[in-house]
């Protein structure tokens, strides 16, 4: 019985035993399969994490290297930035740091800015630029107005050399708009072969036309012009018949700046033109000299003319006093029925007026055409004196942004058909100023106006399928056929269709371009400023009658002896050497 009792507890301890063993080894088994496991799991995490930073790294080598490669984080840059008048207005709620084309560019490209400093144009922004040079603490991004401070920022050595970034960052489309402007545009920001800014462009606006109250013409029983004499005496109707109504209608608008430019409004540039004058302008003259268009005898024609005007009560006879803000109010207010502006004179200043009383329909007239296109064969200079130029600060990691930038903004945007940039395109149709874009600059083609207006009118005309057109160009196909079938009467669409469509139409069917321009490089000719104040001065005394006419020739002996002879010299050297 012991013996059997010995033997069963035997049995259970080998038993026991047995299954001890089974169990550790099972226990082992598992511990080193969970080690095996997490190993395994660790080098997949291991390899999918180097499998991301490689991703990582490819995508943000494309996006430094490509036109619309998009970066895998967002890149920040800061940005000295050009705002424009009440917002540029811009949508209510919208920002320069939050806006269609930041948000277009946020998600295209994963860049957005940050603002150093938001100025106007002009004397308070460019001093801020200035001292940001001076005290060589740019930011990222800068956009600089005139060759000469761009000069002083690659002699200082304080921006990046962008010749390698237009080659792999600029879409074939960017390249050539620029071509089509010649060489001398890309080669005013090239210094020893070196690219160092991207420079705006300025496209073809044409002739400034004389724009008039239709209305006031239909209701005072008058003949639409076909002469600038013609228009003139519909002027003197509409000041000597009261077409306003309470006696204080005013005759032909007029800056005191007389001469507006390009990008100016209520200059009577025209009254130049019309006289084959070139004022403000260096020229070359019939025998191939250089002369500055201000002192020319044509100059002094067209003086006499306007002299003529003030004296018969055409022009505003209160023109010496105005400001450009008075002048805006007499347009709301319905006491002006002429001015002279360009295509786009309808989006400023014509629009505000719109909004205060859409039965004012104010229509573009271009006159004499052969006379203006005579005038503008003239060969004019560009010196690039206040062209704008957009750099990028010495040793900034992503000197390539300005290149996308442009490349994201004036091509994808544009002509891509890319549908995310609807509301970056529908800002042209609801009159938002282009100083809402990051950079305050256009690049497109030199003869974009004309080629944008051919294409909608061609949709209008239905002898062009809508899917054909380019984003920008549906966007105010969309607005101009709105207007014309009266579901949209706000003053926007207004101005998107009698600017676009009647004015540019205007100089498309008269064939009228802009002055025909030549390089002028290694001279400044900028006229100085009390060569500027001498000219305005004589220009103004001339056309009030303070000074008789012949005035003019004083003013000019007086041109030239004041610096102006050596200026001519220096201007007419640079000349003859660019042409070696």
């Amino acid at each position: 019985m012991k013996n059997d009792r010995k033997k069963r507890i035997l049995s259970a301890q080998l038993v026991l035993i047995l299954l001890m063993i089974l169990w550790c080894g099972t226990c082992f088994e598992s511990k080193e399969s969970q080690r095996q496991m997490e190993q395994s799991d660790a080098s997949q995490s291991e390899s999918g994490a180097g499998e991301a930073a490689e991703g990582k790294r490819k995508q943000m080598y494309e996006a430094m290297h490509t036109p619309l490669g998009k970066y895998p984080e967002t890149v920040t840059y800061t940005l000295g930035k050009i705002a424009g008048a009440n917002n540029s207005n811009l949508p209510v709620g919208n920002t320069y740091e939050n806006n269609a084309y930041t948000r277009y560019l946020k998600k295209v490209l994963n860049i957005k800015n940050a603002d150093v400093f938001e100025l106007q144009d002009g004397n308070t922004y460019e001093e801020a630029v200035n001292v940001a040079i001076e005290d060589r603490d740019i930011p990222d991004v800068l956009v600089v107005k005139g060759r000469d401070n761009l000069l002083r920022l690659i002699e200082a050595g304080m921006i990046e050399d962008l010749t390698e970034t237009y080659e792999e960052c600029t879409t074939d489309t960017i390249k050539e708009m620029y071509d089509s402007y010649g060489d001398s545009l890309l080669q005013s920001a090239t210094v020893d072969g070196k690219l160092y800014a991207f420079p705006n462009t300025v496209i073809d606006d044409g002739a400034p036309l004389l724009w008039l109250r239709k209305d006031w013409i239909e209701k005072l029983g008058l003949k639409e012009p076909e002469t600038v004499e013609e228009a003139l005496e519909i002027v003197r109707a509409f000041v000597e018949q009261d077409a306003a109504g309470d006696g204080q209608t005013i005759g032909l608008a007029c800056s005191t700046d007389v001469i507006a430019g390009a990008d100016q409004t209520y200059g009577v540039d025209s009254a130049f033109i019309h006289a084959g004058a070139m004022p403000c302008h260096w020229i070359l003259d019939e025998s191939g000299d250089v002369v500055y268009g201000s002192v020319t005898q044509e100059t002094k024609e067209a003086l006499s003319k306007l002299r003529n005007l003030y004296e018969d009560g055409i022009l505003d006879q209160r023109f010496l006093l105005r400001k450009t803000e008075n002048i805006d109010n007499l347009l709301k207010t319905g006491h002006c029925g002429a001015i002279y502006g360009r295509w786009w004179a309808p989006n400023n200043p014509l629009s505000a007026a719109y909004s205060v009383d859409s039965n004012a329909e104010w229509k573009p007239y271009l006159l004499d055409k052969e006379q203006v296109n005579e005038t503008q064969k003239i060969s004019v200079f560009e010196s690039y004196d206040q062209w704008m130029y957009v750099v990028v600060r010495k040793g900034y990691e992503h000197p390539e942004i300005v290149a996308k930038y442009v490349s994201a903004i004036f091509d994808q945007s544009r002509y891509a058909n890319d549908a995310s940039a609807r509301e970056v395109n529908d800002y042209f149709s609801i009159n938002v100023d282009p100083t809402a874009r990051p950079l305050n600059i256009n690049v497109d083609y030199e003869d974009a106006l004309y080629r944008t207006t051919e294409h909608i009118q061609a949709a209008l005309d239905k002898t062009l399928d809508v899917s054909e057109l380019s984003g920008l160009e549906k966007s105010y196909y969309d607005t101009c056929k709105s207007f014309l079938n009266g579901q949209l009467t706000t003053a926007n669409g207004w101005a998107a269709y009698a600017s676009r469509i009647e004015a540019v139409g205007e100089l498309q069917k008269a064939g009228i371009r802009s002055a025909q321009t030549l390089p002028l490089e290694n001279v400044n000719a900028e006229i100085p400023q009390e060569l500027q104040e001498l000219e305005n001065e004589a220009f103004l005394q001339i056309i009030s009658g303070e000074k008789p006419v012949d005035y003019f020739d004083t003013f000019v002996v007086e041109w030239y002896a004041n610096g102006g002879k050596e200026l001519t010299e220096q201007v007419q050297n640079a000349y003859e050497s660019g042409k070696d």
